[in-house]
């Protein structure tokens, strides 16, 4: 399994018992989504090595106890802990509406309700304190606000996402 196949789920971050049990810290909103897995693919390095879960245990709100199977007492929990979890994309629950995971939406075009056709959507920068879409407008990268009241609809359909910025701001980079 590849990463770009996968999904982060969150971290490995310590050990819960002499038995080899770990706590994963769940990057989600919905840990309980989670509470029933069979597998998960822990990191290391670029490679994804698949465990295998024999229970879990959702406890204080978005840490998940993990009993892995053989992982079976502290020193073999310590050559996980620290591993990041992943999951194979089909694992996502599906979004609606205007709704959507920031790998759907690579490759979609962009369109200002004001300014027309910006560009195609080639990433998603969430290093900010306000994640931005990167566009790349026939060569001029356009960053635009990920904020739900600019962003119209998402057409899935279509592959567009339709949003209505503030005046002047698609300018900033098409007009300098």
């Amino acid at each position: 399994m590849r990463k770009e196949d996968c999904f982060y789920l969150g971290k490995i971050v310590r050990k819960h018992s002499f038995k080899g049990e770990v706590v994963a810290k769940l990057d989600t909103d919905e840990p309980e989504l989670y509470t029933n897995l069979e597998s998960v693919f822990v990191a290391f390095g670029s490679q994804l090595v698949p465990f295998f879960i024999e229970k879990s245990l959702l406890q204080k709100g978005n840490q998940l106890r993990l009993k892995i199977e053989d992982v079976n007492n502290e020193a073999e929990a310590d050559e996980i802990l620290g591993g990041e979890i992943y999951l194979p994309l089909e694992f996502l629950p599906k979004l609606t509406g205007n709704k959507f995971y920031f790998h759907e939406i690579i490759n979609y075009k962009m369109i200002d309700e004001n300014h027309g056709d910006i560009g195609v959507i080639t990433g998603i920068n969430d290093r900010t304190a306000q994640p931005l879409f990167e566009i790349n407008a026939n060569g001029t990268e356009v960053f635009i606000p990920m904020i739900d009241d600019f962003i119209i609809k998402v057409d899935r359909d279509n592959k567009t996402i339709l949003v209505k910025t503030p005046e002047g701001l698609i300018d900033l980079y098409l007009n300098p």
